[in-house]
């Protein structure tokens, strides 16, 4: 099979090493030679900085990891052209051209991965059977934390040059740790109405917010509430899910589950597998990407949850410039 990788930054490079180890030899690269980083891992591959000229290899699998605000530019093409597609989170930094996107998929039978690879946390879809199988009875509130900071994500390049920092390029802690917002609603179901307060509060030097408090209403009741910074040291990524009959909890830490039954008043605590670090996210995430391109599954993470993500992303944005609560069917 042959990929096609767009954007050879951090994750681009990290995908590209996994389909290596995976076996997949057959991958030809499209940039712009804005990386930072070294070459030398590329040097084996054919190399375009023309989109055209790239798709024209006829790549059946194509993984989209250039920046937010460029991501249409290389979906839509890619889709009309029949490629399956890894799409990086988020879908973008805006709705304009995602209805595009939406049509050309349903009408070539592209089949599109959204790039949210904690759906693969072991820990994580140990708390969704936990709460399938109704542990702590009725769920009725959540609160997902996430601060890490900005500059120390990649230490071989200057953090006010990379996409996250820029409002350009689709940056912002909102859209970039997007994580919780897609799986808090694939824990929960769909969100009816969300408020947030967003800034810039510290001294990192950049344009876009790097704090925000989130609040979300789900369809079915449940309240949520999300923190998001570039500024925490050291970092923290966990969740909390109160529910009638008992807590569930999750560090990313060390991604174990632990879980309080009120009628055993008693906590029970689930590890990750042996083995596992952070990689593993990225490597299942491809496994399951290699199938879909091969049509024997479908995505875990479709176009459509993608989209509704990105839609929780802009109604918070648009909570906290205008100051009210946004309802999210009526974000455009």
């Amino acid at each position: 099979m042959k990929f096609l990788i767009a954007g050879l930054g951090s994750v681009g490079r990290r995908h590209l090493q996994n389909l290596r180890a995976l076996g997949e030899t057959d991958i030809v690269l499209y940039r712009s030679h804005h990386s930072r980083l070294p070459d030398d891992e590329l040097v084996e591959f054919p190399v375009e900085t023309e989109l055209n000229a790239a798709l024209a290899y006829q790549p059946q699998a194509v993984v989209i990891s250039n920046p937010t605000a460029l991501h249409m530019g290389v979906a839509i093409p890619a889709a009309l052209a029949g490629c399956h597609i890894l799409l990086e989170k988020p879908v973008s930094h805006t709705l304009a051209r995602v209805d595009e996107l939406e049509r050309v998929d349903q009408k070539n039978g592209s089949r599109i991965l959204v790039g949210y690879q904690f759906r693969f946390h072991p820990g994580l879809q140990r708390m969704k059977k936990l709460l399938d199988e109704g542990a702590i009875g009725k769920p009725y509130s959540a609160r997902a934390h996430w601060g890490e900071y900005l500059p120390g994500w990649h230490p071989w390049e200057d953090y006010r040059r990379g996409y996250s920092a820029r409002s350009e390029m689709g940056g912002g802690v909102i859209l970039t740790l997007s994580h919780p917002l897609d799986y808090l609603r694939w824990l929960f179901g769909d969100v009816k109405a969300v408020w947030a307060f967003a800034g810039k509060l510290s001294d990192l030097e950049l344009d876009v917010e790097d704090t925000a408090e989130i609040g979300l209403q789900f369809d079915s009741g449940l309240l949520a509430s999300l923190h998001l910074d570039y500024n925490q040291r050291p970092p923290a990524h966990t969740l909390e899910i109160i529910g009638t009959q008992g807590v569930l909890r999750w560090d990313n830490a060390d991604g174990s589950v632990a879980l309080y039954k009120a009628t055993r008043d008693q906590w029970q605590y689930f590890p990750v597998p042996a083995g596992f670090e952070r990689n593993t996210l990225f490597m299942d995430e491809m496994r399951h990407f290699i199938k879909i391109a091969r049509d024997e599954v479908n995505p875990v993470c479709s176009l459509e949850d993608g989209v509704q993500a990105l839609k929780l992303c802009l109604a918070a944005l648009q909570s906290a410039h205008e100051g009210k609560l946004v309802r999210v069917p009526e974000v455009e």
